[in-house]
């Protein structure tokens, strides 16, 4: 062990030991955060940066492993977004997405329906179709499984895994599942068809699911369940995309919390290729309309505290949900921009738009990095077998470069 390991060990013995006794300060926060060694309470330490020297620090901190770790390269993926039903069981407090049967803009896709809009995207040289969709509607809605009935299943993720291979062997799109909570064997069914797929931890706070909060009439959002799933991922090593949502309510220790619990379940199976951290942005339609919203630098600060804890993971923020002020979070150590379609909105955001895909590029070259196309699977994972179904390694290895990036990609776009 070198020289550097050496004093990353002693400064976190160091650093645990203190935070049992004494509060430790910003500066020996931030200089064990450097170093690697980095705690829930040095984590929570560094989230309450204040503005000015403070806040500067961390961000520098932040950019300087991003740099280290991820080179000045940011990635994103060029994808088609197929909402295949808004039908959802959960309330969630700031949710515009899902609808009850009746209400104006309640939509189940029919196969053909979906199936046109890969094949769009795949004229436009999308490589990613992005499925989401409400979680369990059937459990609640009779009129979901009687449209279920009609096609030929019994679950909403049943259909979705036949939607998935459908995309995947008709449009040659690589399907991305983002459908909610999954059991074993549905993770198992799906990994058939996807290379990688996705579920949003949003946070580990318990208190969440309270009256009043943005979870209380969730039945899939309880933290233990959504963790549950991203384990259960990890056991049958499915690149996974997860991430917080911050601003719906949490303490500053909260998304410390949630950022470590996702730590944790990336040490121990190797298979988390990206988190996301998610401003909430109100809505006039939603309970939580008049809920604030977390500020710029806010979010700034929370990706900053991300990759000090996250390290060398892939860390992402949509660049819509910050309007034009998007280049700046590339200042708080992030380095990927999420999917970006030049054909369908964010069904979730709809009245946020994603940027042009030329704009972007420009606009992350003038803040000094590259912008990279990857596939919807992280090049990390790309050309490692153990993590890719071995009916998807020969179609996956021929959309990607030797690199694991998407062949034939332009130099900045």
């Amino acid at each position: 062990m070198g020289a550097r390991g050496e004093r990353r060990i002693a400064l976190r013995s160091h650093m645990q030991a203190r935070t049992l006794t004494t509060r430790i300060t910003f500066n020996e926060a931030l200089e064990a955060a450097r170093e690697g060694a980095i705690t829930r309470e040095i984590g929570a330490t560094l989230i309450r940066a204040l503005e000015g020297e403070q806040l500067d620090s961390l961000l520098q901190a932040a950019v300087e492993l991003r740099d280290r770790v991820k080179d000045r390269r940011i990635t994103f993926s060029k994808k088609v977004f197929i909402p295949l039903t808004n039908l959802c069981r959960d309330y969630c407090g700031y949710c515009t997405f899902r609808k009850d049967p009746g209400q104006p803009g309640a939509k189940t896709m029919t196969p053909d329906e979906a199936l046109a809009v890969a094949e769009a995207g795949a004229r436009l040289g999308c490589k990613e179709a992005l499925f989401s969709l409400g979680d369990r509607p059937e459990a609640i809605f009779p009129e979901m499984r009687e449209t279920l009935s009609r096609l030929g299943h019994r679950t909403t993720l049943s259909y979705l895994a036949e939607m998935c291979e459908r995309v995947l062997n008709e449009t040659g799109l690589l399907p991305h599942a983002n459908p909610g909570l999954m059991g074993r064997r549905d993770l198992e069914t799906l990994r058939r068809f996807n290379p990688s797929m996705g579920l949003m931890l949003e946070s580990t706070s318990e208190r969440l699911t309270l009256p009043g909060m943005a979870h209380d009439n969730a039945p899939d959002k309880p933290p233990s369940l959504r963790l549950k799933t991203i384990e259960e991922a990890g056991r049958l090593k499915i690149p996974f995309t997860t991430g917080i949502l911050i601003g719906i309510g949490e303490t500053p220790d909260e998304r410390v919390d949630s950022l470590f619990a996702i730590r944790e379940l990336h040490e121990r199976y190797g298979h988390i290729q990206e988190v996301i951290i998610q401003n909430f942005r109100a809505k006039p339609e939603i309970p939580m309309r008049d809920h604030p919203e977390p500020g710029q630098t806010d979010h700034a600060r929370t990706i900053a505290v991300a990759r000090l804890v996250l390290r060398e993971m892939n860390v992402q923020a949509p660049p819509n949900l910050s309007d034009d002020d998007y280049p700046s979070l590339l200042r708080a150590g992030l380095n990927d921009w999420g999917g970006i379609s030049p054909l369908t909105p964010d069904f979730i955001n709809p009245e946020k738009p994603w940027p042009h895909i030329e704009r972007l590029a420009e606009r992350t070259a003038a803040a000094g990095f590259e912008l990279a196309e990857r596939l919807s699977v992280y090049p990390e994972y790309v050309h490692r077998d153990q993590f890719i179904d071995e009916r998807l390694r020969s179609r996956i290895a021929s959309m990607a470069d030797r690199e694991g990036f998407a062949a034939g990609r332009a130099e900045n776009a």
